[in-house]
């Protein structure tokens, strides 16, 4: 079972949300979290028309999570390949996940009944309409039924590759236990990291440039 990440009350914190077989649509409530530590400035990396760009390492970009936790059974996999898979999109397309080295991928396991999945929405929406394809791809996986799927990413008007897959991933994209879960795969095809938890766009850029 998975679980679906939450934002409760005035204090911000993440929650699972536990995985329904395939084409069911109820919500389940799961642990709560702490909130992650206070964040910490980066160094300035460059200055352009007297703004100062900076750019955060890895380590400080999870401190400073609020709605989101690093998804520590994943730790293992972490600078090493992502194993192949092939799937088709709500389209017919299908993508194999080799094509895009030289790239970052962002994998996104959601589900359209998971309430903090469809928070996230915009900002992936948004990430897509500010990172162009020849930089970032976005796949989207659900396990719900492809009609639904793809009438969900039609009405929602989502911009990025979206999936139904109710086959079996390779590990470790097989061992997902809370979702929103995100893989971020650098452009040498390694995994950089695993989050677990609804993903601000701040954050979704930030990890995408951290190094």
């Amino acid at each position: 079972m998975l679980a679906c990440s939450t934002i409760l009350a005035a204090v911000i914190i993440w929650v699972g949300c536990k995985k329904q077989p395939s084409g069911q649509g109820d919500t389940e409530q799961a642990r709560s979290e702490s909130p992650q530590s206070e964040q910490v400035d980066a160094p300035p990396i460059s200055q352009t028309g007297g703004v100062t760009k900076f750019k955060r390492n890895l380590k400080e970009v999870i401190d400073s999570a609020r709605t989101w936790g690093l998804a520590s059974d994943f730790e293992s996999w972490f600078g090493k390949p992502a194993p192949e898979f092939i799937l088709p999109d709500v389209t017919g397309k299908e993508h194999k996940l080799s094509d895009y080295r030289g790239k970052d991928v962002m994998i996104i396991f959601w589900a359209a009944w998971c309430g903090p999945c469809r928070m996230e929405i915009p900002d992936l929406i948004e990430l897509r309409n500010t990172i162009g394809q020849d930089k970032l791809a976005m796949l989207a996986i659900s396990n719900e039924g492809p009609a639904l799927v793809k009438t969900f990413a039609t009405q929602q008007k989502i911009n990025y590759t979206v999936f139904s897959s109710q086959q079996d991933l390779p590990a470790p994209f097989n061992l997902i236990k809370a979702i929103p879960c995100s893989f971020f795969i650098d452009p040498e095809g390694k995994i950089k990291l695993a989050t677990v938890g609804l993903l601000p766009l701040s954050d979704m850029k930030a990890i995408l440039q951290s190094e």
